[in-house]
Parts: C-alpha cells; structure tokens; sequence
C-alpha cells in the first residue's frame, strides 16, 4: 500500500517497478548465504537429546529415513501416535517408553548470524515487493482507455505471465537446489530480477507515457525515498524477530487467547487493513462526489471478500504441499515426484486456460452475457471451497500408509486454478474501474494487502492443520491424513458459504458499481 502511493505521488508506478526489482534482487542474493541446516533435537521430561536421521537422497526428496535418539547408549525410533503422544521403539521393534505430548518437545538449533542474515534478506524482499507488485499492475490498468471491454481480457493474458514465470522458476530453482544447493537457487531469483529490471529500464521508448512520475512542483524526491526504504529494513527484521519470539497462544485459551498471541505481524497486518477499508471510503465521501463514494465502496467489499479466497486458496504453499508430501502417493502415470512439483500443478492450469477465459469473457461481452465483476468473485469463492470439499473426500481412499492418489489434489488445484482465473486478474482490472485515478497505486496495494492478509489467516489454518514433526518430519501419517481432511472440509464449507452471501447481496453491488462491469 506504501509502495502504491509514493508510486501515485512521488515516484510513478515505472520507476517504482524497477526500483522494487532491485531491492528485491538485493535480498534474494542475499538468501543465498543460508548456512547449515538447523540440527533437531528432542526434550524429554527436561533432557534434551540430539535426533539423528540418514540424510536424504538429494535435497528435495522426501526423508523416510527414521529419527533415532540416543538414551542411555540404546539407539530409539521416534514413533508418533495419532493423540500426540510418542512412542520410544528399541531396535527390535519393542516399545521401550511412551511418552505424553507435554514430556516430549522438538526443537532445533540454528545460527544467530544466519538467522539475522535471513531475517534482513526477507526484509528487503518484502520492501521491493511493495513496490513492484501494485504498480506493474497498474501500468497495466493504464494501457486500457476506460470503458474498455478488453480490460479484464488484458488482466487475464498479464496474469499468464506471471504464471509462466512460475512454472519457469518452479522448474529451474528445484534443479538447481537439488543439485548444487539452496543458494543456486536464489541466485538464479536474483539474476532473473535484473533481467526483469533492465527489460523495463531499456525499453525502446515502449512504455513511454505510461506510469510516468505525477506534476509537482519542487525537489525530485526519488533519491530520499530509495534511501528510507532500505533503512526501513531494520523495522521489518524486529518485526519478524517477533514473529519468531513470540509463544503460541495456551492450549484452551480460546479466540481471546489466539489473538493475544498474535505476533505483532498479525496484528500490524490486521490493523492497517482495518484502517485502510474504514478510512478509504470515509475519505472518498469527503473528496469526491456520491458516484466516486460509492464506486470506491463497492471497490472495498470486493477486497474484503477477497480475503475469504486468499485464506483459503493460499494453502497452497503450506497445508497442500504438506499434504501432498505426507499423504498422497507423489505418483501420476507412473512418474515419482517430489512435493514441491505439485505447486507446478496451479501455474500450469492458469497459463492453459487463461487464453481461454480471455476469449470467454470477450465472447461473453460481445452478447452481454458477461457475468458482472461481483459474480466472478462469487464464483471464484464457491469454486474454491469446492476443490477442498473434494480433497476432503479423498480420505476414504487411503491406502494402507495412508496415501491417497495424487489425482485427488490434480482436481483441487484445477478447481482452484478457475477460480483464482475468475477472481484475481478480475480484481486487479476492478480496481483500475472503480478507484479513484489519482489514487490507483494505493488501493492497487489495498488489493494486495488484502492477499497478505489472507495469506496470514492461511498461515493460522495451516497450523490448525499441522501435526507432530521432528526435524520437520511428521511421526505419524494416520493422524496427518485426519487433520487435513477435517480442516479441508471446514475450510471449503465457509469458503462455499461467503460465495453465497456475495451472490445475495450482487444486486445491491451493482447500483454502486454505476455500469462498471
């Protein structure tokens, strides 16, 4: 959101584009000095024991290898129970000793130094982002004349391309992880930035005219602005220091508690959301005219629901790819994959049928069919919710280690890739309809603020969704498979159900939308 309006008042959107590309190249390079890998280890009842395990085959392969501690000279199997509780297996097979869940706590250890590197890198990641991220979308917006029929046709072919981008990176930094390491990873990331950056510095004169800095009298201001956002990194590594530091909220303390817990991250994230979706609209009531408050009103309960999507579909990154990792088979036409591949699964069915949801919407406009911006949301919402009703039945087909075929999780990301079609180039086209032109970027970032905060509360289902691990590697696969399946099928119902409340209130979204469709 700050990104999008100092790009509004200071910078425009394409030097904030390249800018954001830099600082972001800056900390992806920097994440490629991660350093050792944390060592697990395990308390018992006070005594902390250091947990061993065979290494894994290459990097991104799935460790089945079994975790061991040493007790008393004996070597012993961790063995996770569906309640909780942990069994110590001797060699022969033998439980030695069962342990409740309070006597038996994991951990890691892990370098301050690294720590702190990390901490700084994603810092400045999150800083470019905020700058690159609303504004190339809005120089996107700006290529469109208003009323344009071909605007969310635009959006749809612009959002392919991010996902090609995807399904690129998805398939370089995985092989360059599992076979030179982590760090020739990130660094292909940052080299790719630069890239993206001097295609948008050496334009040919392409984008002339196009996200170019406001009239206003005085001092270009670019120069102090680049300098305060790198210094700002040092609010962003005390904010994830927080989110580090802070405990979890106590078992039974409620929603009260949850929140109370929340790190200040969360509560940052939710506070500025609230103020800018509170004061966005009493704002434009007192500077613009009725059509303009209520455009920007109807602008803002899209956002919100957008949250809804966010949350859910957003489990892509964790309880999915976990999922996909400890419960299904990692198995299609009889090629083995890893789990980070099946997040290849989404990219791909966008860029697939972007073209083709393109060509719907302007076929559909051509006849006045096309449904109204409010009923994609609806639609994205219901069919998103769908894909985790779906997943949720895949339970039933478990095989013997409790693995259920990968073609359960091919169908709910097919599901969620049509609604994320129907929802988020929509939205960000909708944005450009429904603002106010002089202040584009910052709701550009409202809509993306809104993403963020739908990834956190994704992040608080995913922990609902998380079961016992030890050095990351979960101690009982029966338990795993029924965590999910309960929070998919709660997930997927809610989801279905704010679908419907968008449905129902559609007619009312119309009138202060004024034509925008």
């Amino acid at each position: 959101m700050v990104g999008g309006l100092l790009a509004d008042r200071y910078l425009g959107s394409k030097r904030a584009v390249k800018w954001g590309a830099i600082v972001m190249a800056i900390g992806y390079f920097m994440l490629c000095f991660g350093g050792q890998q944390a060592k697990p280890y395990a308390t018992i009842d006070g005594t902390r024991y250091e947990v061993s395990q065979a290494p894994a085959a290459t990097t991104l392969t799935p460790n089945t290898a079994p975790q061991t501690i040493a007790v008393n000279g004996q070597t012993l199997t961790i063995h996770g129970l569906p309640d909780g509780s942990v069994e110590l297996l001797a060699p022969n097979g033998q439980v030695t000793r069962t342990l409740s869940a309070d006597q038996f706590v994991a951990g890691a250890d892990r370098s301050p130094f690294n720590t702190t590197l990390l901490l700084f890198a994603l810092g400045l990641i999150v800083i470019g982002n905020g700058f690159f991220k609303p504004n190339i979308s809005t120089i996107v917006g700006a290529l469109y004349a208003p009323g344009d029929k071909r605007r969310d046709a635009g959006f749809t072919i612009f959002y392919a391309g991010i996902n090609i981008g995807s399904i690129l990176g998805q398939i370089a930094c995985p092989f360059l992880a599992n076979h030179f390491g982590w760090w020739a990873g990130f660094l292909c990331v940052s080299v790719v930035l630069m890239v993206g950056w001097a295609t948008a510095h050496f334009d040919g004169g392409r984008l002339d005219g196009y996200g170019e800095p406001p009239t206003h009298e005085g001092p270009d201001r670019a120069l102090l602005i680049y300098v305060l956002s790198i210094v700002s990194v040092v609010v962003f590594w005390l904010i994830f220091r927080n989110v580090m530091t802070t405990p979890e909220a106590a078992a039974g303390s409620g929603i009260w508690g949850y929140v109370v817990a929340t790190p200040l991250l969360g509560k940052a994230l939710l506070v500025i959301f609230l103020a800018a979706v509170i004061g966005i609209p009493i704002w434009s009531w007192k500077v613009g005219d009725t059509v303009e408050f209520q455009m920007m009103l109807a602008a803002i309960i899209l956002v919100i629901f957008n949250v809804t999507f966010w949350a859910l579909f957003e489990q892509a990154a964790s309880s999915l790819t976990l999922f996909a990792d400890r419960n299904t088979t990692l198995e299609l036409f009889g090629f083995s994959m890893n789990a980070a591949t099946t997040q290849q699964f989404n990219p791909i069915v966008v860029v697939l049928f972007a073209p083709v949801m393109s060509y719907l919407w302007l076929w559909l406009a051509k006849r006045g069919w096309e449904p109204s911006i409010q009923v994609k949301f609806a639609l994205a919402l219901m069919l998103v919710g769908l894909g985790f009703v779906v997943l949720s039945w895949s339970g039933t087909t478990a095989n013997e280690a409790f693995r259920v075929s990968l073609w359960w999780l091919v169908l709910t990301y097919f599901l969620h890739s049509i609604a994320e079609l129907c929802i988020s180039p929509v939205g960000l086209s909708m944005i450009t309809k429904l603002a106010i032109a002089r202040v584009v970027g910052m709701m550009m970032g409202v809509w993306f603020l809104s993403i963020s905060v739908g990834e956190y509360l994704a992040g608080a289902a995913a922990q609902a969704a998380s079961v016992e691990t030890v050095g990351g590697q979960v101690t009982n696969p029966e338990l795993a498979l029924h965590t999910y399946m309960h929070t998919f099928m709660t997930g997927g119902e809610l989801t279905i159900g704010a679908g419907v409340v968008l449905l129902v209130i559609s007619p009312w979204l119309k009138k202060l939308m004024h034509g925008v469709t």
